[in-house]
């Protein structure tokens, strides 16, 4: 028998280490709570054949040359030491010519194969990743035949918490908008690998609530008014806009529910529990005309620049209205109708942004009852699942009001998400959520904005505290970033740390992943990941990572309020909404986030230079070397947009010409940069958008909806800018070179038309013109590549000699 790579030699000496579990309960006093849900779930689970069969179409999607290599089974709980886990052993026909050699079994089919991905993993040196962030590295994995035996007679990886939650309530918007069943399937072999069991299912869900509405004679022209576009439907499903980018065509609703009913049907398969929506309160402008008495308020201005009527300001139905009963209960019976079952979780967000109009705690107890009710009149064993966003950022929510709202549900049918826990934790500063269950889950992400950015050792140590502390009401573990395909590094310790009970020594780990990553163990590349672990990697400032890089994110600006101290932005998120600290006020230059030393980080990019060669034709390496180079580049592009406004406010012409055109040269090429790796292509957003399209109207409609949420995102006027503009903002090649170059040389030439006239910048004259080429742009069709070209190593070794190669190029 051949012998493993070197690679996954010494990762299955450490797997002995990490892998020391005891039969030991684990259980918190929250999963004692939930505990009937669980049976419930248990009970009502697909059965053994499929989610073994289901498990099976996963392995031979992902390693078709191995599938006779594996055998995989349904265990119970019992044999578990009472929870959920699963088991890798050498199987009994080990040497048997062309018989399994590894048995794995589970009490699911998602800890069948969240097993399976620990043993390529941990013995056999593979990585798992999204495609877009360098995919699947397995050439480390042994040929048929060869797979590396355990030492031990067989490994049992339990899991400490019952849940390991996945997405946020707008992934669905700035991540999966245009999915088709194939990139859903995917997804969801994904979620399988890294043991998701708790995702959020709300795809296609305005098709239910169009069935919904009709019963309440809500005509089709009134609901073409409350459905946002498809790239916005995330933000009309939580009532802060309406209409805007949209209406559906027929066919988007139609297309929509067969594929949720795929995706639901898959994931049932496998032994998910697939949360899905409930009513918040949200409703059509027309339901007030059908039922004047019924308490239905207008929300305030939700980010529209002149509170225009035609999208912002939508209703809200009372929680304690009887109507609100009804429809809550139409909507899950409608549901329950279209998808034949349910796993009783449901996700409501009703006061996510909209604050309560009154703050006595009994009358919040009671919109709290009324919420559940909703929920509990569709399905009796209704559990809601909450975020707990609101409790972090609005003040409104003070203990009384807190507790009001947390024990209006009987306890074990609420669950609250700790949405930020990594960085800003709720559990620690609300005794546990005043003894409610919760989910800590890692937030990391907005909007999908593309920055290499975490806090591994939060990652590594916070689900643990939080688990271990007195009196623990904890459930679950969870990945609750906006967007998705970006830090690859993050998301694979966060999904690990649903199967470890201790904290994972960080140092250690991030060598190893180096290994598993590229295949390979690199000395120089490990060098590198371990500067990156210490300085992009370990954020420790607090500060939301919303990235307002200058290229991306061009500052709408007086050239003379901008502040020329470099670095550091720091937000405190317990003093203000979420989308309100993340958006520059329109008369300030908000500073890019900056937390380590770039110095570092250049000196990591050497490293990952110089052992290029190694790893040539690696597209985990490819997009990391790419993503790197990317992230230096973007900080000195920062500091040459300093440089500029320096020139300028020395009335130096010639200092502001040229290093303008470095700056535009620079972002000329980063985007032949990013066009060298496919996660970094504007193509594949903008045609995967027109592919949902049924014909040219559609196309036209669904292609600015996809433009407009990573441009503008929101409405502006002629000399006002969206408020939410470059919120969405990415790093894509061919969104680099035909819009944000060209939006910075407006502004470039605004400066030096004020020097040679000698009058202020004219700062109306200049939004005028970058409006207008945004607007513009949301409307073009111009096409882009959706395939990657260059080769990645050279053209990173020509920038860095190109910009980076002065050693005083970096001062801090």
């Amino acid at each position: 028998m051949d012998s493993p790579p070197v690679a996954a030699v010494s990762l299955v000496l450490l797997a002995s280490f990490l892998l020391f579990f005891s039969f030991a309960q684990s259980s918190t006093i929250g999963v004692g709570y939930i505990s009937k849900i669980l049976e419930i779930q248990d009970r009502e689970r697909a059965l053994p054949s499929v989610q073994v069969a289901a498990a099976r179409g996963v392995l031979q999607r992902l390693l078709p040359s191995h599938s006779s290599s594996f055998e995989f089974r349904i265990v119970s709980k019992e044999q578990c030491g009472g929870e959920s886990c699963f088991i890798i052993k050498n199987h009994p026909s080990f040497t048997r010519r062309g018989a399994p050699q590894i048995l794995i079994s589970g009490v699911t089919g998602v800890e069948v194969l969240a097993g399976l991905h620990w043993y390529l993993k941990y013995w056999c040196g593979s990585h798992i990743s999204w495609d877009k962030t360098g995919g699947v590295q397995l050439n480390s994995i042994p040929k048929l035949g060869s797979l590396p035996r355990l030492q031990d007679d067989s490994i049992l990886v339990q899991r400490p918490v019952p849940w390991n939650y996945y997405q946020n309530a707008v992934t669905s918007s700035y991540s999966f908008a245009w999915w088709d069943w194939k990139r859903w399937e995917k997804e969801i072999d994904w979620m399988a690998l890294q043991g998701i069991n708790l995702p959020l299912a709300f795809t296609g869900q305005e098709a239910i609530w169009q069935k919904v509405f009709q019963k309440f004679n809500i005509s089709k022209e009134d609901l073409d008014d409350f459905f946002g576009g498809p790239a916005f439907l995330a933000w009309s499903r939580m009532a802060n806009l309406h209409r805007w980018g949209g209406p559906l065509p027929q066919s988007w609703f139609d297309q929509q529910l067969v594929l949720q009913k795929k995706i639901l049907a898959r994931m049932y398969e496998l032994g998910m529990t697939p949360v899905l929506p409930a009513f918040s309160g949200n409703v059509p402008a027309a339901l007030r005309n059908i039922f004047p008495s019924a308490k239905i308020t207008r929300l305030g201005n939700w980010f529209s620049v002149r509170s225009d009527v035609r999208w912002c300001c939508t209703y809200l139905l009372d929680a304690t209205d009887p109507l609100f009963i009804e429809i809550g209960r139409a909507f899950i019976e409608q549901q329950l109708t279209e998808y034949g079952s349910t796993s009783h979780i449901y996700n409501c967000d009703t006061f996510d942004e909209n604050t309560p109009p009154v703050d006595d705690p009994e009358y919040i107890s009671s919109l709290g009852g009324s919420i559940f009710e909703g929920m509990q009149s569709g399905d009796s064993n209704a559990v809601w699942l909450m975020q707990g966003w609101l409790f972090s950022y609005d003040p409104f929510w003070r203990p009384p009001q807190t507790k009001a709202l947390l024990h209006s549900v009987p306890i074990g049918r609420l669950v609250v998400l700790d949405l930020f826990a990594e960085v800003k934790p709720i559990w620690n500063t609300s005794e546990q959520f005043y003894g409610v269950p919760y989910i800590w889950c890692m937030l990391h992400n907005f909007a999908g904005n593309l920055e290499m950015y975490g806090y591994l050792d939060s990652v590594a140590s916070g689900p643990v505290e939080a688990r271990t502390s007195e009196n623990s009401t904890m459930v679950g573990v969870g990945m609750s970033m906006e967007g998705i395909e970006q830090n690859p590094v993050v998301y694979d310790l966060m999904s690990e740390m649903a199967f470890q009970k201790n904290k994972v020594d960080v140092k250690e780990w991030i060598d190893l992943y180096s290994a598993r990553r590229y295949g390979r163990s690199v000395p120089t590349i490990q060098n590198a990941w371990n500067i990156l672990y210490h300085t992009v990697y370990n954020c420790t400032d607090g500060a939301y990572d919303k990235n307002r890089d200058v290229i991306v994110a061009f500052p709408d600006v007086n050239p003379n309020l901008v502040s020329m101290l470099q670095g550091r932005h720091h937000t405190d998120v317990k003093l203000v909404s979420r989308r309100a600290a993340l958006i520059k006020n329109t008369d300030s230059y908000e500073h890019p986030h900056l937390w380590y030393s770039t110095t570092e980080v250049v000196r990591a990019l050497e490293l990952f230079i110089a052992g290029g060669d190694e790893l040539s034709g690696s597209s985990t390496y490819s997009y990391d070397l790419v993503d790197l180079t990317r992230q230096v580049l973007a900080k000195y592009a920062n500091e040459l947009f300093l440089k500029v406004i320096e020139a300028y406010r020395l009335k130096d012409s010639h200092g502001v010409a040229h290093q303008s055109q470095m700056f535009l040269d620079l972002v000329e090429d980063i985007d032949t940069l990013l066009a060298c790796h496919e996660g970094f292509l504007l193509g594949p957003w903008l045609e995967s958008a027109k592919q949902l399209a049924q014909d040219e109207e559609q196309q036209i409609q669904f292609e600015w909806n996809a433009r407009t949420q990573i441009t503008m995102w929101y409405d502006n006027t002629e000399v006002e800018a969206s408020l939410l503009r470059d919120y969405g903002n990415k790093y894509w090649s061919g969104l680099l070179k035909d819009y944000y170059g060209p939006r910075a040389a407006i502004y470039f030439n605004f400066l030096t038309q004020s020097l040679e006239n000698g009058h202020g910048f004219q700062l109306k004259a200049w939004r005028r013109e970058w409006i207008k080429l945004t607007n513009k742009w949301q409307k073009s069709r111009k096409i882009f590549p959706v395939e990657s070209n260059g080769n990645a190593l050279n053209i990173s070794r020509w920038l860095y000699h190109k910009y980076l190669g002065n050693p005083d190029t970096y001062d801090h």
